[in-house]
């Protein structure tokens, strides 16, 4: 099995979303997965132009001469693509929608109608890797990835595919914080362990779900210590730059 991850994160190995990416990759590779973990941030990859030229002809390539032939090369050879982003605005990064937006060539101009009677694009054929979303954001609730969730389902729709694992983690800061190096690992044990079951099982566990929606230090005050925490990083900040 081959999984290869595509992180959307600009601070790339600094982020927490690597911190996360790297654990469920660590886990997968111990299941026997060959794994790749790709940084976005690091590709020279341009705007889709709109023009549908990779649609205008049977073999699907765009005029576009950058880092995507490479990609989509890679996307397409994977039996799981992970789609890895901090939460910006509610939603993935920029640098991974520019990479979902540059997948156009792997579709098919031509209409069809799903099973629920909506109108959808078919696939060119061949394989089509399943899907997995990991992302974390800076606020502490797990409810702030109500966007991610619906695109998720959209994105299964649109690629004929299915999300095999969702994994979101507030606080996301906490991921790089050295005094929460301790709860963190116990936190990346846990993802390690839900890319060891993609690869076992197919898919994660209702089990391994609920645990991963657990907040990361369980205390019934650590909300309003995040809170306060990150109000007085910036209010640090600021005083120091007057």
């Amino acid at each position: 099995m081959k999984i290869v991850a595509f992180n959307g994160s600009p601070r790339a190995e600094e982020s927490g979303t690597h911190v996360m990416v790297d654990a469920f990759l660590e886990g997968a590779a111990q299941a026997g997965a060959e794994v790749e973990n790709v940084f976005l941030a690091r590709k020279k990859i341009e705007h889709c132009l709109g023009c549908f030229q990779c649609w205008a002809s049977p073999a699907g390539r765009c005029v576009l001469k950058d880092d995507m032939e490479d990609l989509i090369g890679r996307y397409s050879a994977a039996d799981i693509v992970v789609f890895a982003t901090p939460l910006h605005n509610d939603n993935i990064s920029s640098h991974l929608k520019v990479f979902i937006d540059r997948l156009l060539p792997t579709g098919d101009p031509h209409f069809e109608v799903d099973e629920g009677g909506e109108t959808v694009h078919p696939t060119r054929g061949g394989k089509v890797p399943k899907f997995v979303m990991i992302s974390n954001c800076g606020f502490p609730e797990q409810s702030h990835f109500q966007v991610l969730r619906l695109l998720t389902k959209r994105m299964a729709r649109n690629y004929k595919t299915e999300f095999v694992a969702e994994i979101y983690r507030g606080g996301g800061p906490w991921l790089t914080e050295p005094a929460a190096a301790e709860a963190v690992e116990g936190y990346r044990e846990l993802v390690r362990a839900a890319g060891e079951e993609v690869v076992t099982a197919g898919r994660l566990s209702e089990e391994t779900r609920e645990r991963l929606e657990q907040p990361l230090i369980p205390s019934p005050d650590f909300l309003d210590f995040y809170r306060q925490g990150v109000n007085q990083y910036w209010d640090d900040l600021w005083a120091r730059k007057g």
